[in-house]
């Protein structure tokens, strides 16, 4: 009986707190799904409102790319030197072998722009748009197989779990536009590549759920369910869901459950993105000149090409954070092939991203992120034959670029040594990447903090510094 009544009382206790502050959060909540932020946030004038990062999944070869070695075609099958290699961690691929033959790439590399920025023949494009980015080549981080490494990427840790960048600025900052998600996902469609991408990569790990990221599909409605069923109209569909906020009401003043709030506020955002998705993704009243300046692609849906320009449109609606992923980038064999196939589909469609927001105004407070999980190696995987190589995975020092968003532009930091093997000049680690993100959005990374389980929890965990040098 003791039981009964102590079950009553803190029932009745919940009911009594969510009809007074939990009414007056639902009302808010209804009225700004994903609103407008953290209080205090940002902590400083931003110089980006929003990021779309371009994930090239499997891990790009920074030596065939961005990182021109000139002196690897002198030593092209001589063994990388102990002194150089060091005894560091290999992957399970490369760790029984007793020779370690380094292979040059074998595509040309030219500078470009006034910034004379090394780029290969593999990204004419990016080519011409090098005095608008900013290429880190000495990224490095800890993570040497792939899924714990873009989990890295993307959550601050490598084990899954915790919230990705993505669901972090959904919190901290909120939307722009309420009609659409904070927090936008798209996956191309390719022949190249077969590693997973799982949903928790854009999930919200212990934050409430509806900061998590919404994946938008190439074919039927671009995200599921956002029509409406058969033989019901859109007036019916608003009773629906009206009553049904009031049922899901009464469970929470029951429960006091904050995810029945997050339930309600997803309904709602559904029923708003039932205009808003449909004309987003209609590109007929883009002019040709768009396609052509994102090529051929741009046209199919699901493609990266198709994804870059919907990944504009939705900077344009203020989407938070845009998260685009393709993936075909991970060649242990074969690598001259492979690549250029994958830079087809990825380099124009990038560049004229780039270009796009320029010309439109957008760059200056969009903050364009490109690059992988991590590296390749110097030395060869499989045959020793300049069409036949392939590399392993390095996570010693690779590079990415960025634009936009209050960086230097036409400025390469960083420096490795002459096998591409180890950083000489300027590391950047992941917690130090996502330290500047979180900086040119006006975030102090050591105070976007989210309580769970007794401990307050950051992107950056207990790491990470502003590269202070990249910032313009």
């Amino acid at each position: 009986m003791t039981e009964r009544i102590v079950e009553i009382s803190r029932r009745r206790l919940l009911r009594d707190v969510a009809s007074g502050l939990g009414v007056a959060a639902l009302a808010n909540l209804l009225s700004a799904d994903q609103g407008p932020g953290q209080p205090g946030l940002p902590h400083f004038a931003p110089r980006a409102k929003r990021v779309i990062y371009l994930f090239m999944s499997g891990g790009p070869s920074q030596i065939e790319l961005f990182d021109y070695k000139p002196k690897l075609a002198e030593w092209r099958g001589t063994d990388l030197p102990d002194s150089v290699r060091m005894g560091q961690r290999l992957t399970g691929m490369t760790a029984t072998q007793t020779k370690f033959p380094v292979v040059q790439s074998l595509f040309r590399f030219q500078q470009h722009g006034q910034s004379g920025a090394w780029v290969s023949e593999l990204a004419p494009y990016t080519a011409k748009v090098v005095d608008k980015l900013t290429f880190i080549r000495s990224m490095h981080t800890e993570a040497i197989n792939h899924d714990p490494a873009v989990t890295f990427f993307q959550t601050g840790f490598q084990l899954a779990g915790r919230p990705s960048i993505g669901s972090w600025l959904a919190y901290g900052l909120g939307s722009e536009n309420q009609d659409l998600p904070a927090f936008v996902v798209m996956i191309s469609a390719t022949d190249g590549g077969d590693q997973p991408l799982y949903d928790r990569l854009w999930g919200s790990g212990f934050l409430p759920t509806r900061y998590q990221g919404v994946k938008f599909r190439s074919s039927g409605d671009p995200v599921l369910y956002l029509s409406n069923p058969e033989g019901m109209t859109a007036k019916v569909r608003r009773r629906f869901l009206d009553d049904l906020g009031k049922l899901n009401q009464m469970q929470f003043e029951e429960v006091g459950d904050p995810e029945i709030q997050t339930r309600i506020a997803q309904y709602e955002m559904a029923y708003r993105m039932q205009s808003s998705v449909p004309e987003l993704t209609d590109l007929s009243r883009e002019p040709e000149s768009t396609f052509e300046l994102y090529g051929p692609d741009s046209r199919k849906p699901g493609t990266f090409a198709a994804n870059c320009l919907l990944a504009r449109r939705l900077a344009e609606r203020g989407v938070r954070f845009i998260q685009l992923f393709h993936r075909g980038w991970d060649h242990h064999n074969n690598l001259p092939e492979k690549i250029v196939k994958v830079c087809k589909e990825t380099d124009q469609p990038a560049a004229a991203l780039v270009q796009d927001l320029d010309q439109r105004g957008l760059l200056k407070d969009t903050l364009v992120v490109w690059g992988g999980e991590f590296g390749r190696t110097v030395y060869c995987q499989g045959k020793l034959t300049p069409e036949d190589y392939g590399r392993d995975h390095h996570p010693r020092c690779f590079t990415i670029w960025m634009a936009g968003g209050g960086l230097k532009p036409g400025l390469t930091y960083g420096t490795t040594d002459d096998y591409s093997y180890n950083i000489v000049e300027n590391p950047v680690h992941v917690h130090d990447l996502h330290a500047t993100i979180l900086h040119l959005l006006g975030i102090d990374h050591t105070r976007l903090t989210y309580k769970f389980q007794g401990r307050y929890f950051r992107l950056t965990d207990v790491h990470g510094s502003v590269v202070r040098e990249l910032l313009a």
